[in-house]
């Protein structure tokens, strides 16, 4: 074995081993140590890049004992579930001790606002009427531990059913210049667990209007979320999530569509139409990529073919510490 690959090889050995012992029982994993401790992940890869090319005896011992002691932390340390999540995990318990009993318990109670309507503990509707002059719009979508969906049209300009069994969503509005801007909020929602035979969730199914050129930006931490944008004009598309399942499907570009996705623990799935013209740009660590039906340029390029004749274009941008990083053409 060349010494390069001697690092990856241990670091697959020891996952291997880690879910192996996990399943027989000898080691109780607590999986959400690769939440809070992911990072060990860039230091691995990073010392590693760095004395790739020395072949001396400290030097692999060196790579080696970061590797040891990273997956030592991981499988022994414990630091609380306070954002318990793993992509795919869809239910979820809460407990906040630090929790206002003053907050009403009926379902039909929310808070008007100047900005917006809070609702807590129960089903929302929000609602932003579509006026003819909303060309360009702006979808910022933010907080954890709750699912997003979006794959419906609505003769709204923005309309999201929620469902709310801990913390809290808000929903503002506003103008920008000539741009509407949207803004979603998962607050106060803290101290996540998960609960395999529990079926609360928060969960938000959010409806767009097909007209505008819309920017949307999500921002989260432990998310699950799955959108199918084939019915909208995607201008720019931004996800940013710690542990985090994305699942997302493009339609053709309006003229260029940029998609900038920064995991660091998740699963990312996009696809785009076969007919479009897509490049992609990585610089993913240790993350796995699979790009099925693209022709690689160099190590961190991907194209489909004819993409320069193109005239309108995606552009996928994928940055990441341990994700697994998916792009298929449908």
């Amino acid at each position: 074995m060349k010494n390069d690959k001697l690092v990856p090889g241990a670091i697959l050995v020891c996952i291997g081993a880690i879910f192996l012992l996990n399943n027989f029982g000898y080691i109780d994993f607590h999986w959400m140590n690769l939440l809070h401790l992911w990072p060990i992940f860039l230091i691995m890869g990073g010392v590693n890049l760095v004395f790739a090319g020395n072949r001396s005896a400290w030097a692999t011992v060196l790579k080696l004992g970061v590797v040891v002691l990273g997956f030592g932390l991981l499988m022994f340390g414990h630091f609380g579930d306070r954002f318990n999540f793993w992509p795919g995990a869809y239910n979820f318990h809460y407990n906040d001790d630090n929790n206002n009993d003053n907050d009403s318990d009926d379902d039909s109670d929310s808070t008007a606002t100047n900005q917006g309507v809070v609702k807590i503990e129960g089903s929302s509707i929000f609602n932003k009427e579509y006026t003819p002059d909303a060309k360009l719009a702006r979808l910022d979508i933010s907080g954890g531990g709750t699912t997003y969906n979006l794959s419906d049209t609505t003769s709204q300009l923005f309309k999201a059913e929620t469902k709310e069994f801990y913390g809290k969503y808000e929903f503002n509005s506003s103008k920008e210049d000539s741009v509407y801007v949207l803004s979603l909020k998962m607050k106060n929602n803290k101290g996540w667990h998960f609960d395999a035979n529990d079926n609360k969730s928060n969960l938000a199914n959010i409806k767009l209007n097909s007209n505008p050129v819309w920017d949307i930006n999500v921002e989260t931490g432990a998310t699950k979320l799955d959108f199918d944008l084939t019915k909208f004009k995607i201008k720019s598309l931004t996800l940013k999530g710690g542990a985090a399942s994305f699942n997302v499907k493009l339609g053709n570009p309006v003229v260029n569509t940029n998609v900038e996705v920064s995991t660091g623990v998740s699963e990312v799935n996009i696809s785009v139409p076969k007919e479009a013209a897509c490049s992609i740009h990585t610089s993913s660590g240790l993350s796995s990529n699979e790009f099925g039906g693209f022709d690689k340029k160099d190590n961190s390029r991907y194209e489909t073919p004819g993409f320069d004749a193109a005239k309108n274009k995606i552009y996928i941008n994928m940055t990441g510490g341990v994700s697994d990083f998916k792009v298929n053409r449908y």
